[in-house]
């Protein structure tokens, strides 16, 4: 082999050396998304659910309902036992009514009697014995509006526990709706209309895929390459080995340094120290849930 040919060899090696190096992505990751596991709060028959896989709910749907037969009964007899307590409170009016009659007929006599002892025709102790009367009728009157005010005071503090279970049935009640939290694709259903559920029983799992996360793993000498609010671009895969190029942004950098995950391929970077970090990408419904990406800082 002569010079000149070995000479184009070593070009030729470090030419595609330094391409690969240039082709590089700086990181290499999974896409996932938020995902949401929403679950019963209310125990009972499913009356109705209205959740498919795949579907796209919209956020505070009502999406399915829980049978809620027996707290309507019991919220019917809060009700009653309410006004069975109500029913017993004294008729205020008519009772200080009477009173305030005869105190009003007592002050017309004794201008009567004023008159007529004016006159002379009259005595001061008939003046007196009136002003007595008078005086006795108002705290008679104090004294009864006192003690029926009371009794009414007494029999409504007995219905506020009562209020306060009715108010606690209407929360029970609200809570055996199915309401889906956010908008978002449903991912996996775990239940059927019809079946039985718990408190706190998973019903179905949804996310919003409009936007995803591409999870990746940098080396330590890479952390001053990567910061919170950075624009990075993200590629895919595409067919015959085309990449597609997406705008990301890093949203979250780990703060403490992990083992790298198995899913690394090689055994020697699985054994080394790593950050993970989240880019944020917009998707246009062509990313999904696992697909790898590749992360590639802008090059000056």
């Amino acid at each position: 082999m002569n010079y000149t040919t070995l000479t184009a060899i070593l070009f030729t090696v470090l030419f595609a050396a330094c391409n690969s190096n240039d082709d590089a992505a700086d990181a290499y990751g999974n896409f996932e998304s938020t995902e949401i596991i929403v679950s019963a709060e209310a125990t009972g028959r499913i009356l109705q659910f209205d959740v498919e896989e795949g579907a796209v709910l919209p956020a505070h749907a009502v999406v399915g309902g829980i049978d809620s037969t027996q707290l309507n009964l019991k919220k019917a007899q809060l009700g009653a036992n309410i006004k069975a307590v109500l029913s017993k409170r004294p008729d205020v009016s008519p009772q200080l009514e009477v009173i305030r009659q005869q105190i009003a007929t007592q002050q017309r006599e004794k201008k009567r009697v004023e008159n007529l002892l004016k006159a002379n025709a009259a005595t001061t102790k008939q003046l007196d014995d009136i002003n007595a009367q008078i005086a006795v009728l108002e705290k008679q009157y104090a004294s009864t509006a006192s003690s029926l005010n009371t009794q009414v005071s007494g029999l409504t503090s007995e219905t506020q526990p009562l209020q306060y279970q009715v108010e606690q049935v209407q929360e029970q009640l609200a809570q055996s709706r199915i309401v889906n939290p956010v908008q978002g694709t449903v991912l996996t259903k775990y239940v059927e209309n019809g079946e039985v559920v718990n408190f706190g029983k998973p019903l179905y799992k949804i996310a919003d895929l409009r936007t995803m996360y591409l999870r990746a793993y940098i080396a330590g000498d890479q952390l001053g390459q990567f910061k919170v609010g950075q624009a990075v671009t993200v590629q895919t895969d595409l067919p015959d080995g085309a990449m597609k190029s997406w705008n990301g942004t890093v949203s979250w950098v780990a703060s403490e340094a992990e083992f790298t995950p198995k899913t690394i391929q090689t055994k020697d970077e699985r054994v080394q120290l790593v950050y993970a970090l989240k880019v944020k990408v917009q998707n246009d419904g062509s990313l999904k849930i696992g697909m790898p990406g590749e992360i590639r800082l802008s090059k000056n």
